[in-house]
């Protein structure tokens, strides 16, 4: 743990995405360590996400952050799983409708994949993978070891998107909590949203493991 005199530790969480790292910081009950991003560390550049899994993509980015600071690195690799899509768009969830798609444009294509189906054949879940990455230790074949944690958050897919709140696919998809045609996490506060996603599940088990190590 690289800590000076009077400094609290840092952490990486390997992304540039400013909503994510506001969740993490609300989500990771860690007092005494200071979450900071790539651009935070002055690292350029990212790792291309190869990986088929949320958990491969998620090893990829705490690994390469960790590399290129030599910092404890958390990173997340999360999306969306439909059940009518067979699990898609998965990984390629902020990719869906291109690799330029913005998260009006996945919206789009998404409802449009699924027009006329019954709210039954609407099943999907949020998946949230965190991993964290050690640099001062070793794993096999000399790799950077890493620890994962997953949440998920079940629901279905909206027919209209409904709300500003949160980002990604939050305006058409309702938690379970709610009825076919109820509040999509667009219209949930973010207190709300924090009891329930994907996101918070996987911080919920990942702050424990982060304490043991003395964040």
């Amino acid at each position: 743990m690289n800590e000076s005199a009077g400094e609290r530790p840092r952490v990486l969480v390997a992304t540039r995405s400013a909503h994510k790292l506001r969740e993490l910081r609300q989500l990771l009950d860690l007092p005494r360590a200071e979450l900071v991003t790539l651009d935070d560390a002055g690292v350029g550049g990212d790792v291309e996400e190869t990986g088929s899994t949320f958990e491969a993509n998620a090893t990829l980015k705490a690994r390469f952050g960790a590399r290129a600071t030599g910092l404890p690195t958390i990173a997340d690799d999360s999306g969306i799983e439909v059940d009518a899509l067979d699990g898609g768009p998965g990984v390629r969830t902020r990719r869906y409708a291109g690799e330029r798609a913005t998260d009006e444009d996945n919206n789009a294509k998404l409802l449009g994949e699924l027009a006329g189906l019954p709210p039954e054949r609407r099943g999907a879940r949020y998946v949230c993978v965190l991993a964290l990455a050690l640099p001062d230790a070793t794993g096999q074949r000399g790799e950077v070891p890493v620890r994962m944690v997953r949440g998920t958050c079940r629901g279905r897919i909206a027919t209209e998107p409904r709300g500003t709140q949160g980002f990604g696919y939050d305006p058409i998809f309702e938690p379970l909590s709610e009825a076919p045609g109820g509040r999509t996490l667009g219209l949930w506060t973010p207190e709300e949203k924090n009891r329930i996603s994907h996101r918070a599940a996987a911080a919920r088990r990942m702050t424990p493991i982060l304490r043991e190590l003395g964040f």
